[in-house]
């Protein structure tokens, strides 16, 4: 079992003591995406990586939700959804921000050798590589079609 599918069950049983709703509710429906992750396909056991990714697609879900609720004049819910998102991103590992992220696109532009947008695949498949769960697809894309543009 992965060391941080161990850490995420402490930190469910310390919910649990402190009787934190949203926190242990967040918790116990990511170790539920990670067990699904198990079970699906050859492969039984998920290394750090792929929590880190399982991590990643549900904070997407969550400002994804939180954004329709918001837009739905929802935002008891939206404000819900975020509440959860927070809780998520205390497992990812820190953020880059814009000077690193233009950076690391930088590098991946040398790397691939890309001087137009038609090499955008090709400079997103190497910055996703670099940044490993440190920037969410969203902005990793804005800044590659920044640099490319």
């Amino acid at each position: 079992m992965s060391e941080m599918k161990e850490a995420i069950r402490a930190d469910l049983k310390e919910a649990m003591k402190a009787k934190d709703k949203t926190r242990t509710g967040t918790i116990r429906m990511l170790l539920a995406a990670i067990q699904a992750a198990e079970t699906e396909g050859a492969k039984h056991d998920v290394t750090d990586d792929d929590v880190l990714k399982i991590i990643a697609r549900e904070i997407k879900k969550r400002r994804e939700s939180a954004e329709i609720y918001g837009s739905n004049g929802r935002e008891d819910l939206a404000e819900a959804e975020l509440a959860e998102a927070a809780v998520l991103e205390g497992y990812q590992p820190a953020q880059l921000d814009d000077a690193e992220l233009a950076a690391l696109v930088d590098e991946a532009i040398a790397e691939t050798g890309a001087d137009s947008m038609a090499q955008m695949g090709a400079v997103m498949k190497a910055a996703t590589a670099r940044a490993a769960g440190r920037a969410d697809g969203k902005r990793l894309s804005a800044a590659v079609k920044e640099r490319l543009g």
